[in-house]
């Protein structure tokens, strides 16, 4: 994802629509796609609308030029007063020119709007593609402890990363 390679396009960040899940499943085109991107196997337009119906879920799409292009969840978590970006995955056919990290930007503004300052994301180690647009989008990697304290309980290993503000102040707690 080197630099700007948008060109001439106007994209557009608008809540999802369950019409445009069979689209965006397309996307993760193997099962070791589908776990780096939503720690599924397979992700259906089922498994979308079952996500979709989770308290403080909300997906966006990425249009660009009318078409779909990306799609993410911003997860509120009013509780530890953040929130989190996930299942973040762009079209195959336009990868790699700087449209994740405009997802991952916009998704963060939509954060922020909902009343969030500390914005954090998780990513399978090995998804170094994913790893390396947030840190382009101004993610960083949490402190070593405190990975190790967020990763208690959960299903596998993940890589958490906040987005650096310094207005957000230091994490108090984690996702």
């Amino acid at each position: 994802m080197g630099g700007d390679h948008l060109g001439a396009v106007s994209p557009e960040l608008r809540p999802f629509d369950a019409s445009l899940a069979s689209i965006v499943v397309a996307w993760a085109s193997s099962p070791r796609e589908g776990d780096r991107w939503a720690s599924v196997g397979e992700a259906t337009e089922q498994t979308m609308a079952r996500w979709h119906a989770e308290t403080g879920v909300h997906p966006f799409v990425l249009v660009v030029d009318g078409s779909p292009r990306g799609y993410g969840e911003v997860w509120e978590d009013p509780d530890e007063d953040e929130a989190e970006l996930g299942r973040v995955i762009v079209d195959p056919e336009v990868r790699g020119r700087g449209l994740g990290r405009l997802l991952v930007t916009l998704l963060a503004e939509r954060a922020r709007e909902l009343g969030y300052d500390q914005i954090w994301v998780r990513v399978v180690p090995t998804n170094r593609a994913a790893t390396t647009c947030y840190a382009r989008a101004g993610f960083v990697r949490a402190p070593r402890e405190l990975e190790a304290a967020f990763n208690v309980g959960q299903p596998r290993r993940y890589v958490w990363m906040r987005l650096h503000d310094d207005d957000a102040g230091v994490p108090r707690s984690g996702p």
